[in-house]
């Protein structure tokens, strides 16, 4: 074990060269991975599934419960399962690098599907709340106790309203999962920042999905104890620059360890650590009571209880 700081991180979709995401996910993968991550000063993730058709989903959540089971490392360290999608805006920039062909509206059925193959593992779901119009997936979650983030969303203002009031309290990434390009005041940025006091959004501080300035007004004006910190750590996330094959994608994570899509269009999640993480939010001016804040807790744990 590290004597580095330990950490919680709600977003991590493989680390250590591992994909939790791989079709042939084995259990000594799985813990070497939280091996890795151990050694790295974190104390607990949630292990990421995302958008896929719903069988690959399925299949893909079952390996990764079954692969925990056999470790007690893992046992300790992925302390549950985040499940980012399929119901997911469909738009280019809203879908990030999640595949088109696999996003689907909400439907009850196909989430107790997903939530069956988790083995009562999954804590958190990200959803796009206009995918769920009326609001049937979110209140099922929220009677579950499961926390219900939006995200990859263009969710108008009435439409986050009626989430939150169905049992959504987060918002995954604030600032990513969106394009390049959207209308200068009536955003899905605006949107959620007109909502800080019933909403928490995550972060990513790697500098590159976040510019460090834009890091500190989101903090600035939600607070540091209403947000959380995340790298969204894709397999290549603790092993450094390189060229790596991740799923459909060939990338090249260089010395911002930020993966790109092979043609530059968008981010395909980040290779930060977070210790990185940790340092760059000391180097934006946080004290270490902020950091910790940020980065230390079980964020899940202390959320008010959805009531629906």
């Amino acid at each position: 074990m590290s004597d580095l700081p330990t950490y919680f991180d709600l977003q991590v979709n493989g680390y250590g060269g591992v994909d939790f995401n791989q079709d042939d996910l084995t259990a000594e993968q799985l813990h070497r991975a939280c091996e890795k991550l151990s050694n790295d000063g974190v104390q607990g993730i949630l292990a990421t599934i995302i958008t896929d058709a719903l069988p690959v989903m399925q299949r893909r959540l079952t390996h990764l419960v079954n692969g925990r089971t056999q470790s007690t490392l893992a046992q300790e360290v992925i302390a549950g399962i985040h499940i980012e999608g399929p119901f997911i805006s469909p738009h280019t920039g809203y879908r990030g690098a999640h595949p088109a062909d696999a996003v689907m509206l909400a439907d009850e059925s196909a989430m107790q599907s997903l939530l069956d193959a988790s083995g009562g593992l999954t804590r958190l779901v990200t959803l796009a709340p206009e995918q769920d119009a009326d609001g049937k997936v979110t209140r099922l979650l929220a009677r579950q106790n499961i926390r219900i983030a939006a995200g990859h969303t263009d969710a108008s203002l009435d439409q986050l309203k009626m989430a939150i009031d169905a049992g959504l309290t987060l918002f995954t990434h604030l600032g990513n999962g969106c394009p390049q390009q959207m209308h200068r005041h009536d955003n899905i940025i605006q949107r959620v920042m007109s909502l800080r006091e019933r909403i928490t959004p995550t972060l990513i501080a790697d500098g590159v999905h976040l510019p460090f300035f834009i890091l500190k007004n989101f903090l600035d004006w939600f607070g540091v104890d209403r947000c959380i910190v995340v790298t969204d750590a894709i397999a290549p996330a603790g092993l450094g620059p390189g060229k790596y094959t991740l799923s459909r994608w060939q990338l090249t994570i260089g010395q911002d360890m930020v993966a790109r899509s092979p043609d530059g269009s968008h981010l395909v999640g980040s290779a930060i650590t977070m210790h990185q993480s940790a340092a760059n939010l000391k180097k934006s001016g946080m004290t270490q009571a902020q950091i910790e804040s940020l980065t230390l807790a079980y964020p899940i744990a202390i959320l008010p209880t959805p009531a629906k």
